[in-house]
């Protein structure tokens, strides 16, 4: 059994919201320079050359990529060998989040109810998915997700007959909806099959993939192509 400080989750959280919004993954940067490359447009190229000067002056002055710094989703593996002492979990990764967005001049967005649209101030609550798994190891990814491109999500309720053919025009019918108002740089999550709030949760958990990771399986590896 390992015991882990609920201290140690909070530091490390802080320092996650803080990075995640301040350093574009190296991933995502390349696709860029791949797309200004590849770009015909002369218009095109200049703005896929704006996005990379932006995210590279963020880096260099730990200022946010874009002043929508989001609502904190947190993804936390805990070993089924971990002892967490000291505190709540839940209270632990809340109160980091809070640090993070305060201590980073992050812009707070969260309202305590969508109703009443009372701020809290300090962006918290976070939106938290736990996954017990075996080992005595923690992981933790933040993930700041902008409403920009949370407003642009869709669920499809598909029939079986539909295939795969319906998938893709799903995928297809979303992004041409979104068109520009999602904000750039774009990466497409999908989730397929489950309930409607599995398939939401695949689909944000798909965001954090590294954009060269390829799918194991076959068919699927196709699909994202």
């Amino acid at each position: 059994m390992r015991t882990i400080e609920v201290s140690e989750v909070t530091r490390l959280v802080r320092q996650l919201c803080i990075d995640a919004n301040y350093y574009l993954p190296a991933d995502l940067r390349q696709a860029f320079v791949n797309g200004q490359n590849a770009e015909e447009s002369p218009l095109g190229k200049t703005i896929f050359g704006e996005m990379i000067a932006n995210c590279d002056l963020a880096r260099e002055n730990n200022v946010p990529v874009c002043q929508d710094t989001g609502m904190a989703v947190v993804f936390i593996k805990v070993g089924q060998e971990v002892h967490i002492e000291g505190g709540n979990l839940t209270d632990a990764i809340n109160e980091g989040v809070r640090q993070g967005y305060v201590d980073g001049y992050l812009r707070k967005s969260v309202v305590r109810d969508p109703i009443d649209r009372v701020n809290t101030k300090d962006n918290t609550p976070a939106i938290i998915h736990y996954e017990i798994v075996d080992g005595d190891q923690v992981d933790i990814t933040v993930a700041p997700k902008g409403f920009g491109s949370e407003n642009m999500s869709r669920v499809f309720m598909l029939k079986p007959a539909d295939g795969i053919e319906g998938v893709k025009e799903a995928i297809l019918t979303a992004v041409k909806d979104a068109g520009p108002n999602a904000c750039p740089p774009m990466v497409v999550g999908v989730g397929i099959g489950g309930t409607f709030e599995k398939c939401a949760y695949l689909a944000k958990k798909a965001l954090t993939r590294d954009l060269n990771e390829e799918s194991p399986v076959e068919y699927v590896r196709n699909l994202e192509k």
